[in-house]
């Protein structure tokens, strides 16, 4: 009898012990200091948050963020924390809860100019809804509902889109730094470049001369080519994909452009390099699950490096776990062969997958929601439901298209033990992903089941 009022006592205090945080806040303990409402104003919004500290590394917080086990950690970092080493860091930490190979949880690292800015970004509950676009490279226009690009490769050629009506190719100024200030002034929900940068500025033109953006002080401006200064102040909520950008995402110090665009911009998320791009892997593949609508801009982020492991672990499993420890080809244009030679790497996929596996920066709460708003008109919509312990994934192409990056779907919980009953996939902690790419046509299916244990 007393055993059995001891499992009965046993069962009732699990039922009653509060479940594991989905959400953890990872910050060192001088930050924790001296950044105390970021973290307290992450906590208050994501009620039951774990706060994990380290003191020396980052990598400190690995055995009780592996305990806590989290759907979001979110690394809170002041900027003479983030740099490169920071972030690749954070990449390979979030690999490391378990023994797969692939991320443990959604991750961002929330930063700012200053303590008002990281701040501010965390106490932000609304979620976005991506409606207009403006963009220094091109940008598909007919899934948003209005907006602007301006060709970084032709001069005198931008692209609008008005409310209600289609896109169409229009003149600007030879010089169309004004032009774009102006519009990121009036405010958009997306913000999109490419081309050549530095930590320290945006060059507008890839092929012809244009201007700049530069900052000081943590503000952003243009600088036309005249040396006219245009400055900017865009406070509404936006997400930035600075995607084919070189170092547009490292922050080497508070003189830098990812700060500024969270300071005087009004960036709440950000992906951009740490490094100077040449694969782009990495980046270009976050809009790939971005522009369907089926994920939010955080998820899209994970989803596109899950991609890459996956690349990596499928085609190049010799090379799948190197580490790469250098990353300044801007000073020793002989790194990459001396790379490729010291890991005895051959394929030129290869080095690029692993140049871009934990270089590439996620900004931001991961928990917070920008997803675009398109309006349920996805290419090859995909459906996920549970049943008895036992997933479905599927879908039907409702036209012609191609799979930029292999579908992806985030799981509604962490599993177990997996088995798959149906198809080909992948399943980790938090998501699946079948092993699909290329061209499809119109009426296509996609079926993939799988039974999961808790």
């Amino acid at each position: 009898m007393n055993s059995l009022h001891a499992i009965l006592a046993a069962f009732l205090l699990a039922q009653a012990r509060p479940p594991e945080p989905s959400y953890a806040i990872v910050v060192s303990k001088a930050t924790q200091a001296a950044w105390t409402g970021v973290v307290e104003a992450l906590r208050a919004k994501h009620g039951g948050a774990a706060v994990v500290t380290w003191e020396k590394g980052v990598e400190e917080a690995r055995a009780e963020l592996s305990r806590v086990a989290p759907r979001y950690a979110c690394f809170v970092a002041r900027p003479e924390e983030a740099d490169r080493p920071f972030v690749v860091a954070v990449h390979r930490l979030t690999r490391a809860l378990d023994d797969d190979p692939y991320g443990d949880c959604l991750w961002g690292i929330l930063t700012g100019y200053d303590a008002a800015d990281a701040k501010r970004i965390a106490e932000r509950k609304e979620p976005l809804r991506v409606r207009r676009a403006l963009a220094g490279t091109g940008v598909p226009l007919e899934i948003f509902a209005e907006g602007a690009w301006y060709s970084e490769g032709e001069k005198n050629v931008c692209w609008r889109k008005e409310k209600g009506g289609l896109p169409e190719k229009k003149a600007c100024p030879d010089d169309s730094t004004q032009a774009i200030v102006e519009e990121l002034n009036r405010g958009c929900d997306l913000f999109q470049t490419s081309g050549h940068a530095t930590e320290r500025d945006w060059q507008i033109g890839y092929s012809y001369p244009n201007g700049q953006f530069r900052c000081a002080e943590g503000k952003l401006f243009g600088l036309d080519l005249r040396g006219g200064r245009h400055p900017i102040a865009s406070p509404s909520p936006k997400v930035y994909s600075a995607l084919g950008n070189c170092l547009m995402g490292r922050i080497p110090d508070r003189d830098a452009m990812a700060l500024a665009w969270m300071h005087t911009g009004g960036v709440h998320q950000m992906v951009g390099y740490t490094v100077s791009t040449w694969f782009g892997y990495g980046g270009w593949g976050v809009h790939d699950y971005f522009m369907t609508g089926a994920h939010t801009y955080a998820e899209s982020f994970f989803l596109n490096n899950q991609a890459l492991v996956w690349q990596l672990e499928s085609r190049f499993p010799k090379h799948a776990r190197v580490d790469l420890d250098e990353f300044g080809i801007e000073s020793d244009p002989n790194l990459l062969p001396a790379l490729a030679r010291k890991h005895g790497i051959r394929e030129k996929d290869a080095l690029g997958l692993l140049w871009d596996r934990d270089t590439v920066a996620f900004y931001g709460d991961p928990a917070w929601e920008a997803r675009l708003d398109r309006q349920g008109d996805a290419p090859f919509p995909l459906t996920l439901t549970e049943k008895d312990g036992v997933f479905t994934l599927e879908g039907a192409a409702r036209a012609d298209g191609s799979w930029g990056r292999p579908p992806a779907l985030l799981l509604p919980r962490r599993v177990g033990k997996v088995e798959l009953l149906e198809g080909v996939a992948i399943v980790s902690d938090p998501f699946v992903l079948v092993p699909r790419t290329g061209a499809y046509k119109k009426g296509d299916l996609l079926r993939v089941r799988f039974r999961a244990a808790r």
